[in-house]
This record gives C-alpha cells, structure tokens and sequence, in this order.
C-alpha cells in the first residue's frame, strides 16, 4: 500500500458546485470524489458527456478549485489557494497536452516550448537548453526554427508534448492528446507518452476510447460527478 509521501495526487470528498444565477438550479458537476494516485501511475479518465470528468482534470490541473473537500497536490494543499499561488503552483508542478495542440501560431518550435519556462521566470540561456533537450527527447530537434504552420499535426503535438515536459512536471495531463490526429499518428503519440510513463512519470489521461484507456494501469470512470468504477489492472481499488 503506497504512503501519502508517495501519493502525488490524494482529493477527499472533492465537490464542486456550479451556481448559474437566481432561479436556476445549482450544477453538481462533481459529488463526494475521493482519489489517491502515486507517484509513476499511469490513469485513464473516462465518462460521458456531462459526467464530470472535464471538471475534475480542471481541478486536478490547478486551473479551478473544488468546491469544498481537499485537494494536497505533491504535499502542497492546494484546495483554496489565491490565483497567483495557484499559477505558480500549476506552472512548477503540471504539464499539459490538450486536443487541439494550443501551439502560438507566430512562434518557432523552440520558442513555443519555452513559453512556460518564461512564465517560471527561468534566464534564456538555460530556456534555450532545456528547449532543444525535450525537442530532441521527442524528436524534432531539427525542427526547433520551424513554425506550426509547417509541421504536421502528429508533429505539433509532439511539439506540445514537449512544451508539457519543459518544467520538469511531477504530472503529465493529457485531454484526449489524440483527437485531432489519424490512428497511425495517434498512436506514435501515445508511444511517446507509454514512454514517459516507463521513465517513471505520472500521467493522468481524459478519453473516450477504450483502447487508449488499455494502454493506461488505472482506469477511472464517472458518471453524474461520481466515481462509477475505480480499476488498476482490472481489479477494483476503491469501494464505490
């Protein structure tokens, strides 16, 4: 059984209530979840449309804050952090891979993947450095001038993969990284993350396809904001 040292995810009795105005009735997007993850595991999202997931990957990635419950993120208590500590937090501690690749459109390759060390407030020189290291970890290091514009799209996500990569993050998010892209090159990118998990990083995917959520240890699924099932291998670890 993994030690809460080794958990760098651990939400109690996480709720999260959206309030649309007077007159409507409240939103309960997320219900009394409850997750442990350690360090180095490698889960799958899943859910329907409206089941919460999206509203837990938010919470989880620091771009939103539960409602009540507890959020303690690589031992940091996150659950109720001002905007700015949070920030800091999310830009030190999460890397981000969205569908649609989010690259700036008017920067090079290697000035895309630096954005988040810029924000980090990391000198240029060691910016520069890490860029061509996690380009080449993925490899495009020959295309580090190159625009998005002339890179296909199996290579703007590998682009994206690296600019999640960058700050060294103790977790990978991953939201439906495949798609925007054609089977074949869907699945050299999800080579590319099995990869990163087998190097020991913790990587927390939202999908919809079962054969994604195959390649993945744990497999979670909501349903109306609730944890429905909760699997490591095909053996169930939660009481639901």
């Amino acid at each position: 059984m993994s030690t809460p040292s080794d958990q760098v995810v651990r939400i109690e009795q996480v709720n999260k209530t959206y309030m649309l105005g007077k007159n409507v009735p409240p939103v309960h997007a997320l219900r009394h979840v409850t997750l442990n993850i350690p360090r180095g595991q490698y889960v799958a999202v899943m859910g329907p449309s409206g089941s919460g997931k999206s509203t837990l990957m938010n919470i989880l990635g620091c771009l939103d804050r539960p409602s009540n419950g507890r959020y303690i993120l690589d031992g940091h208590d996150v659950s109720n952090l001002a905007d700015e500590p949070l920030s800091k937090v999310r830009g030190q501690l999460i890397g981000f891979i969205f569908q649609a690749f989010n690259l700036i459109p008017q920067l090079t390759v290697q000035e895309n993947v630096e954005v988040p060390m810029f924000y980090q407030g990391i000198h240029p020189a060691e910016r520069h450095q890490r860029a061509a290291r996690v380009l080449e970890k993925v490899g495009l290091a020959d295309r580090m001038d190159h625009r998005p514009n002339q890179l296909s799209g199996g290579q703007q996500q590998r682009v994206a993969v690296a600019r999640a990569l960058v700050n060294d993050p103790s977790i990978l998010m991953a939201d439906e990284p495949t798609g925007n892209l054609d089977s074949k090159t869907g699945d050299a990118i999800l080579t590319v993350i099995d990869e990163l998990h087998r190097e020991g990083l913790t990587i927390i995917m939202v999908t919809h396809d079962d054969a994604v959520a195959d390649r993945c240890q744990r497999v979670v699924r909501l349903l109306d904001g609730e944890v429905s099932s909760d699997t490591v291998n095909g053996h169930a670890v939660a009481s639901i």
